[in-house]
């Protein structure tokens, strides 16, 4: 089986979430990696951190895999799997509750000038645990399903380059998500809207295969 790898992304995410009066400072690791198997195939498989209170605690581990299928130069089908070990606080009570995800999404990708544009559509299936505080620990005894879309856009503009495909040097990358619950929202946050998650970066391409960026 053939295998190289297409992505590598480093990201380093500090922001101030200003809830209920409180700030966080956070921080986020992620690498995105794929590896070909045919000529139409494809692994993908990325590893997430997630900090919380000033690095003092894991606040997410993620780790996601699936399978591509490359439609052709701008399409991809992708089904996969997902575990996320979570953080959760009851009371004065911490500790971690485990998430399992199937998901399927397609990727879409095409240019605009000197911009490289890639468009994602997922659906998730999730399984999220349900916890208790039992002898002063946190206790999972059971789960709750729910359904959720996303829509992701990224923006990447080659900073010096003007090759018709990106190689090597500094760029640009504005990115958003946006998060939707599909029924079932009694078993995540009651609302129809979840999240969405703006990014800005500046990064540098080594080669086709590896970037690192910060935002």
């Amino acid at each position: 089986m053939k295998m190289c790898l297409t992505l590598v992304c480093v990201i380093l995410s500090s922001s101030f979430i200003r809830l209920a009066a409180q700030t966080q400072f956070t921080g986020w690791l992620a690498s995105f990696n794929t590896f070909k198997t045919g000529v139409k195939t494809s692994v993908h498989a990325d590893v997430q951190w997630r900090s919380s209170d000033e690095f003092k605690h894991t606040q997410t581990l993620l780790l996601r895999s699936g399978l591509n299928f490359h439609l052709n130069k701008k399409v991809i089908l992708t089904a996969g799997y997902a575990f996320i070990h979570n953080r959760r606080t009851i009371g004065s009570v911490s500790g971690y509750a485990p998430e399992h995800r199937v998901w399927e999404q397609l990727l879409y990708n095409h240019k605009i000038k000197q911009l490289f544009v890639a468009h994602r559509f997922r659906l998730e299936q999730r399984f999220i645990s349900t916890s208790k505080v039992a002898n002063n620990e946190l206790d999972n005894d059971g789960s709750v399903f729910a359904n959720r879309f996303r829509y992701f856009i990224r923006n990447v503009l080659p900073l010096k380059s003007k090759e018709q495909s990106f190689s090597k040097g500094f760029f640009a990358a504005v990115q958003d998500e946006v998060f939707v619950n599909i029924g079932n929202t009694s078993n995540v946050n009651g609302k129809f809207f979840d999240q969405n998650r703006l990014y800005l970066a500046i990064g540098y391409r080594l080669k086709p295969s590896f970037d690192l960026e910060t935002g």
